[in-house]
C-alpha cells in the first residue's frame, strides 16, 4: 500500500509546532559537537538495497541520542530498534504502522515468538514527521538508559539495529509478528566519543587507497584484496588522520576496510586485486598485515593526537600497502562498480612521537580452549607488571584508540588496566561485541600506562552450536583474544600476552583421565587439539577447566616486534594478584521523567487511497 504525501497546508498545519520545538531542543542539545554541515553527523543504511538510512547524533548533557530514519518508499509502515545480538524476538522496537485509516508511532517490544506489543513506558520520543523529495523522515530521540525492562540499555560498544518493512495495514499493533515481515540487523556504534578534532598541520598531504572501479561480485560475502605502492623514494612521513571513501550508491555494501602495510623484508610484491581468497591470490600477501588503517559502518574520520603520528614509508620500510575491503551483498546485486577506499591524510614533517600498536590478550595457541556447549565462557591475558616494567619507558605510554578481536565465537571483550594490585580503569569495553563488526575506536579519554601496571584482556565466548572444544589459533574456526591499542610514544614492545602454563595443563588433561570411567586419549604423545578432542564435557571436566585458568602459572609473551622476548624468565610466571576489581556497570536511569502517555501517537502521513 503506498501512502500519499499530504498536502503542503496539511503539513504546515500538523507540523509546525512540531518542527519548532524539535530545532530548539537539537540545536541545544548539540551545538557544541556537531559539525556545522549536519547536525546528525553519522550515516549508515541498514538494508542492502539502501531503502532505509539512519542517521543519528549523541547529547552527553543529555544522555539521549537522537535518530533521523529517512524512508524512501513507505508501504505500510516500518519498525526499528535494538536488541542484545541483532534477534527480533526480544527486542526494544520503537514502530510506524497504519490500520488503513490512521498512522501511529509508538515505543514498543516484541517477546520471545516475535509478537510485538505495546509498551508501557514510551521511552522513545516522536519529534517530527516530515515528507522530503527522499522520502518519510521520522525525528525521534531516546534516552540511553530509561530503567525499563523492556528497554535495550544503549551502552558504549557494538550495537545491533535491527529493522523491518510493514507490507500492509493492521488492525492493531498486537496483530504484528515479526516473523511474517521483510526484516534485517545492522551493527554500529552509536556512542561515538565526543572528541574535539585535533589541529592539522598546514603541510598535511593526502593519498587516496582504493579499489580500481572492481564489479562487485553478486555473492552474499566478499572480501576484496588490492595491492597497491607508494611512489619511489616515498621520505618517512606521519599519518595524522584517515577517513573513508565510499562509492556513492554502494553504501549498503562496503561492510568495513583496513589498509596494511606489507613487511619490508620483501623487495617488491606482485600487483594483484582480487578476491582475497581467490587461488589466484599471490602467497605474498600473507606477509602484509601491518595495519595502517582501519574503518568500519557508521564510523567517521580518525584523528591521531596533536602530538603522535603513525609512520610510513622511508627506509626499512615497504613501499607496498594492501587494502582490503568486505562486501555484504545479502540481497546477491549484480553489476554494482565500486572505487570505494580509505584516504590517508599525512605530514613530513614528523610530529614529537610516533604511534605504535601493541597487541594484548592472549597467545594464538590451542592451550587456551573453550569448551562445547558453553553460553558465557571467559578466557583471560595478562600484560603482567614484570613485562611493564621492563619494557615501558619511565613516563609510560598513552593508549589513544582500541581494536577488539575474536573469532566467530566471542561475544564481549574488555582490558583492564591494574595499579598496585588494584583495578583502576577500562580501556575498552564492548560486552555486545560482534566478530562481524570490527573497527578501530577512539577512546572516549586516553588511558595513562605506567610501569608497572598490569593490562588485562578477558573474552566471553558462546559455543552453544559447537559439539568439540573450540581451541586457541589462527584458523577462522578457532578462537583468539586480542586487543590491539594504539599508542604513543612508540616502543619495542608489540606484543604482552598470556597463555596457560603447558604442563599444568598436561596436569589436567591427566586428572580427567583418571577420573573417567571410559580410557579417553588425553596421552601426553597427543597434540593438545586431539587431546581436547578427547575430553567428555561433563561438569566435572567443565569447572576443572575453568578453575585451571584462574589459578595456573602462565607462560608470558613479552615480545619486541622482532617477535624476540626481552630478556628474563617468562615461563610459568604466577597470575598477577589483584585484590580489588572494578564493579560492574549499571544502568542509569534519566534523572527526572515526564510521565509519558501509554497510548501510541497519532501521526498524519496521509490517507491511503481506497
Amino acid at each position: 500500500m503506498q501512502v500519499p504525501s499530504p498536502s503542503m497546508r496539511e503539513a504546515a498545519s500538523m507540523y509546525g509546532t512540531a518542527v519548532a520545538v524539535f530545532l530548539v531542543i537539537l540545536v541545544a542539545a548539540l551545538q557544541s559537537s556537531a559539525p556545522p554541515e549536519s547536525p546528525f553527523p553519522y550515516r549508515i543504511s541498514l538494508d542492502p538495497e539502501g531503502s532505509l538510512e539512519l542517521s543519528w547524533n549523541v547529547s552527553y548533557t543529555q544522555e539521549t541520542i537522537y535518530f533521523q530514519l529517512l524512508v524512501q518508499e513507505l508501504k505500510a509502515g516500518v519498525l526499528f530498534g535494538m536488541s542484545d545480538r541483532g534477534e527480533l524476538e526480544n527486542a526494544d522496537l520503537v514502530v510506524l504502522w497504519t490500520d488503513g485509516d490512521n498512522a501511529y508511532f509508538g515505543d514498543a517490544w516484541s517477546d520471545q515468538w516475535g509478537q510485538i506489543h505495546l509498551d508501557s513506558q514510551q521511552d522513545y520520543q516522536l519529534l517530527q514527521v516530515q515528507r522530503t523529495p527522499e522520502g518519510l523522515c521520522l525525528l525521534f530521540k531516546r534516552p540511553f538508559g530509561t530503567c525499563d525492562p523492556k528497554d535495550y540499555l544503549i551502552e558504549d560498544g557494538t550495537v545491533h539495529l535491527v529493522y523491518g518493512i510493514l507490507e500492509e495495514p493492521f488492525g492493531s499493533l498486537e496483530a504484528i509478528n515479526t516473523s511474517g515481515l521483510q526484516t534485517g540487523l545492522q551493527r554500529v556504534q552509536l556512542l561515538k566519543p565526543n572528541i574535539s578534532v585535533p589541529a592539522l598541520p598546514s603541510d598535511m598531504h593526502s593519498m587516496e587507497i582504493h579499489t580500481p572501479d572492481i564489479l562487485i561480485p553478486g555473492q552474499k560475502t566478499t572480501y576484496w584484496c588490492h595491492i597497491t605502492e607508494l611512489p619511489d623514494g616515498f621520505s618517512r612521513h606521519h599519518i595524522v588522520m584517515y577517513e573513508p571513501i565510499v562509492t556513492k550508491g554502494n553504501e549498503a555494501l562496503v561492510h568495513h576496510m583496513e589498509v596494511f602495510q606489507c613487511t619490508a623484508q620483501f623487495e617488491s610484491f606482485p600487483q594483484f586485486s582480487g578476491p582475497c581468497d581467490s587461488k589466484m591470490k599471490p602467497d605474498h600477501l600473507n606477509y602484509c598485515r601491518h595495519v595502517l588503517a582501519a574503518w568500519a559502518l557508521g564510523a567517521k574520520a580518525f584523528y591521531y593526537p596533536e602530538e603522535a603520528g603513525l609512520a610510513f614509508g622511508g627506509p626499512g620500510s615497504s613501499r607496498y600497502l594492501r587494502l582490503e575491503v568486505h562486501y555484504h551483498n545479502p540481497l546477491k546485486i549484480q553489476g554494482r562498480r565500486d572505487s570505494s577506499g580509505i584516504r590517508l591524510y599525512y605530514t613530513a614533517t614528523l610530529r614529537r612521537f610516533d604511534a605504535g600498536i601493541m597487541e594484548l590478550g592472549l597467545v594464538y595457541t590451542p592451550v587456551m580452549a573453550i569448551p562445547p556447549q558453553e553460553t558465557a565462557f571467559v578466557l583471560t591475558g595478562y600484560c603482567t607488571d614484570k613485562c611493564t616494567q621492563l619494557a615501558l619507558p619511565p613516563s609510560g605510554i598513552h593508549i589513544f584508540a582500541s581494536q577488539l578481536h575474536t573469532h566467530l565465537t566471542g561475544r564481549k571483550v574488555v582490558t583492564v588496566l591494574a595499579r598496585d594490585g588494584r583495578e583502576r580503569e577500562v580501556v575498552n569495553r564492548d560486552d555486545h561485541y560482534s566478530p562481524h563488526f570490527q573497527e578501530i575506536r577512539m577512546l572516549k579519554k586516553i588511558v595513562s600506562v605506567q610501569p608497572g601496571d598490569v593490562l588485562i584482556t578477558s573474552c566471553t565466548y558462546n559455543t552453544g552450536d559447537r559439539k568439540l572444544a573450540t581451541v586457541g589459533g589462527f584458523g577462522i574456526l578457532e578462537e583468539m583474544c586480542v586487543n590491539y591499542v594504539h599508542y604513543y610514544p612508540q616502543t619495542q614492545l608489540e606484543l604482552c600476552k598470556s597463555a596457560v602454563d603447558p604442563g599444568f595443563l598436561q596436569k589436567y588433561f591427566h586428572l580427567v583421565n583418571r577420573f573417567n570411567e571410559e580410557e579417553v586419549c588425553t596421552c601426553p604423545q597427543a597434540s593438545v587439539p586431539k587431546q581436547f578432542a578427547s575430553v567428555p564435557w561433563n561438569s566435572f571436566s567443565r569447572d576443572v577447566l575453568r578453575a585451571l585458568y584462574g589459578f595456573a602459572p602462565i607462560s608470558m609473551h613479552c615480545n619486541k616486534s622482532s617477535a624476540v622476548r626481552f630478556q628474563g624468565e617468562w615461563n610459568r610466571q604466577p597470575l598477577p594478584k589483584i585484590i580489588s576489581k572494578l564493579e560492574e556497570p549499571t544502568p542509569r536511569c534519566p534523572a527526572s521523567r515526564v510521565q509519558s502517555p501509554t497510548s501510541p501517537t497519532v501521526v498524519s502521513i496521509g490517507r491511503s487511497k481506497s
